[in-house]
């Protein structure tokens, strides 16, 4: 009887953000001069109410290990954020080994500088732009801030979210875990250390670093604790009162609890825009 009961009130749920929030799907934000679907594209999704100002936005970049997913998997987690009046952007981006962590980067850049160019359009704020993602998706949000050379201006970006993020020290997994072509890791990182380190968000933080909201499972991949940890001690020399929030779950149902409305990560990240607005 409970689990009938709960099933019944996710359900409701669902219906209840379908029809609070509108889904625009395959919107374009590569330049590009013919129809080519294997071109990604971004889904936004935004509240079905007209809101009379306009609202804070959220990239949210899927996960993978770098060489699998797809941004139609995440369609509940955005209109569940749009339901609660933040503009969601979903993109999808060319994976390995088609693609290096240099090219997924690019063009996650290429998806803030769209957002922040074209965004009011959807009644988006370009000035409370947040940035979040899962596993993979959280190291090349991170990097294409953080690294210069992708041309996003740190100081525009008002948080970082990362939600159990692989990869934000590549260069010291690497090292003692050089790449194969196991899950394509030659393709995705190469096997230059130049690289490897040019791949790391880590050696990028600075002064100018956004705000960072922090999630680590505490069942997750020890290479993902280690990470996180490195990450977090550099991070304190210039954000001294970050505090990573630990949640017992393991790696995939991390971002799973974005499925469900009522999830406590919902009211964490709300405040954590309304502090860094």
């Amino acid at each position: 009887m409970r689990f009938s009961i709960a099933i019944i009130i996710l359900f409701s749920a669902f219906l209840l953000v379908n029809c609070s929030s509108k889904k625009n799907a395959n919107i374009s934000y590569l330049q590009s001069s013919d129809e080519n679907n294997a071109i990604p594209k971004m889904n936004i999704f935004v509240p079905r109410k007209a809101n009379a100002k306009p609202l804070p936005v959220l990239i949210f970049i899927h996960g993978g290990n770098w060489n699998s997913g797809r941004k139609g998997t995440y369609d509940l987690l955005g209109r569940n954020f749009a339901s609660k009046d933040i503009i969601t952007v979903i993109p999808d981006y060319t994976l390995s080994p088609a693609a290096s962590y240099d090219g997924m980067t690019t063009q996650i850049a290429e998806v803030i500088k769209w957002v922040q160019k074209n965004i009011s359009e959807y009644n988006g704020n370009p000035n409370q732009l947040y940035i979040t993602g899962h596993s993979a998706g959280g190291h090349l949000g991170a990097l294409a801030v953080m690294n210069p050379k992708y041309g996003i201006d740190s100081k525009s970006i008002s948080g970082i979210i990362l939600n159990d993020a692989a990869g934000l020290d590549m260069k010291n997994y690497l090292e003692g875990n050089p790449p194969t072509t196991k899950d394509d890791y030659i393709a995705t990182w190469t096997s230059d250390p130049i690289k490897w380190k040019d791949a790391s968000p880590i050696y990028f933080l600075d002064k100018n670093s956004p705000p960072f909201l922090i999630y680590v499972g505490d069942k997750t991949y020890n290479s993902i604790k280690i990470a996180n940890s490195r990450f977090v001690k550099a991070l304190t020399l210039f954000q001294p009162d970050v505090s990573p929030i630990h949640l017992n779950k393991k790696h995939v149902p991390m971002v799973l609890q974005y499925f469900n409305p009522y999830s406590d990560r919902f009211d964490e990240i709300i405040s954590f825009i309304k502090q860094h607005n």
